[in-house]
């Protein structure tokens, strides 16, 4: 979701960015302010000043998830976690962590900066609501403020729920990884809570599409989605982070890879390895000495008519640090180029010597057997 994400600043360092559907979000609350919340707390103003404010609400409040996420990130870098930047997207504002906390005191102070900065926003805006009444200044600019001051205590509040991943469900992680030091049974307890909570808001937004709140249901059945797919996924990232600490490439690859001769014809290798075999990527060698690969990828680029007259050598792709990695990379560090690239497979080499090829289908029945090992 958020690969597409554009820098607009820097804030204390931190990289802020927008992702594409943040324009969505932008568009909906503006409208939804302009058309019905400001038109009902103060009446009798024009459609273009509803607009203004509604426009100038909707700034301040983004001002105000960024806030809550830089208190994430400063107090992540003062615990030596990287950020990668602070992103806005529709669902409000992510601090993209590099890895996550080592230990559970700084997940706990990390979690718990964000609300407490939502709080003090919340007390700075319902402060400014009292100077400006009492200032004799009511209307558009209190009106703003008040509903500043809300929405911050209710974004507070909302954060606070028990419920993984929100920060509430992170500090509710941290309590019990210290209570027990396992990081793991903290993550599916913290884990469950938020799929729990994900489903009622589920079904309550389904509640409230049949009561007639269409949009304001379709919204809690979206965001209910959203939080259900983050807090599986964090178990099981989680649960892959566990299963392979320690681990290196070597210990996940297929050894003694099948490989192909450079001289071979594109039919040679698609009769004699590619269907005999059931392999779809195959290295090439010759003398010992890893040239590259070829793929299906490759085969699908070239006219069957000329597979016969097609030589391997011709058409390879050659090895390098892109497609090639050693057998003493750590597990996760594979893990992260997997995910960060289409790659779905890698030459394992020490030097231009093949020893193997790893896949993510390899992670995959690895994870597998270790799940059925330990029950």
């Amino acid at each position: 979701m958020l690969s597409k994400s554009v820098k607009i600043l820097s804030l204390l360092g931190f990289d802020v960015k927008l992702d594409p559907s943040w324009i969505l979000i932008v568009a909906l609350i503006t409208w939804s302010l302009s058309k019905g919340y400001f038109p009902d707390a103060l009446p009798g103003v024009s459609d273009a000043a509803y607009l203004g404010m509604a426009m100038a609400t909707t700034v301040l409040f983004f001002a105000c998830l960024v806030l809550h996420e830089l208190a994430h990130s400063v107090v992540a870098r003062r615990y030596g976690i990287r950020i990668n930047g602070i992103t806005l997207f529709v669902f409000g504002g992510i601090a993209e962590l590099e890895r996550e906390p080592d230990t559970a005191g700084s997940e706990f102070w990390m979690a718990l900066a964000g609300p407490v900065m939502s709080f003090a926003l919340a007390a700075l805006f319902w402060a400014l609501t009292a100077a400006v009444a009492l200032a004799g200044a009511s209307g558009p600019v209190e009106t703003v403020l008040r509903y500043l001051a809300q929405i911050n205590l209710v974004l507070a509040l909302f954060n606070l729920v028990p419920a993984f991943p929100l920060d509430g469900g992170r500090i509710l992680r941290a309590l019990l990884w210290n209570r027990s030091g396992n990081l793991l049974d903290a993550t599916r307890v913290a884990a469950r809570a938020g799929m729990i909570f994900a489903y009622v808001l589920i079904a309550t937004g389904i509640v409230l599409v049949f009561a007639g709140g269409q949009f304001a249901g379709l919204w809690q059945v979206v965001l209910g989605l959203f939080l259900l797919n983050a807090a599986t996924g964090a178990y099981q990232r989680q649960l892959m982070a566990t299963t392979l600490k320690g681990r290196t490439v070597a210990d996940l690859m297929t050894h003694r890879a099948i490989f192909a001769a450079p001289d071979m014809t594109l039919s040679e290798l698609v009769d004699d390895i590619v269907l005999m075999r059931r392999v779809s990527f195959v290295p090439v060698v010759e003398d010992k000495v890893l040239l590259g690969y070829v793929d299906l990828d490759i085969l699908a680029r070239i006219e069957r008519d000329n597979w016969t007259t097609t030589r391997i050598d011709d058409v390879f792709i050659a090895a390098d640090g892109d497609n090639t990695i050693p057998p003493e990379m750590p597990a996760a560090d594979l893990i992260e180029r997997l995910t960060r690239s289409d790659r779905r497979k890698f030459m394992v080499a020490e030097g231009r010597h093949l020893l193997g090829v790893v896949s993510a289908s390899d992670v995959m029945r690895f994870m597998a057997l270790a799940r059925q090992v330990r029950g």
